[in-house]
């Protein structure tokens, strides 16, 4: 085997490994962009996904949440949690066309490092989403 070929090959197994660890990963995906916002994604209970974004805004914290199920007329329960503590609740309808809602929030920014937690209940099929990002 020529030196070239011994390379390639000795790069294929890290590079296939790698591969292998990140698709062990957990259902939520996060991103952060240069804008400073930091995007998570998920999956729910059942096929409904949900995605939780934060960023910075006036010295407070813009935090929104997405349910989206691709049915409307669904009515969620739902809370948001800050560092433990309920700060807003309430229910929401999906809405046309994509059968999705949003709730978006303005909480204080806390020193150190803020944590958010979105619940959202479907009372009528049971079904639970639970998102968190951290600021």
């Amino acid at each position: 085997m020529n030196t070239t070929r011994r390379v390639a090959a000795a790069l294929a197994v890290p590079a296939i490994t790698l591969t292998s660890l990140a698709s062990l990963a957990g259902p939520a995906q996060a991103s952060g962009g240069n804008d400073g916002r930091v995007i998570r994604t998920g999956n729910c209970a059942g096929s409904t996904d949900w995605k939780i974004k934060a960023k910075s805004d006036n010295g407070r914290i813009e935090v929104e949440a997405e349910i989206d199920s691709n049915r409307v007329g669904q009515t969620w329960n739902w809370r948001f949690k800050h560092n433990g503590v309920v700060f807003a609740k309430g229910a929401a309808t999906t809405q046309a066309p994509s059968g999705s809602f949003s709730i978006a929030r303005k909480p204080a920014n806390f020193a150190g490092t803020d944590h958010f937690v979105f619940r959202a209940v479907n009372p009528k099929s049971g079904e639970v989403c639970r998102a968190t990002v951290s600021w």
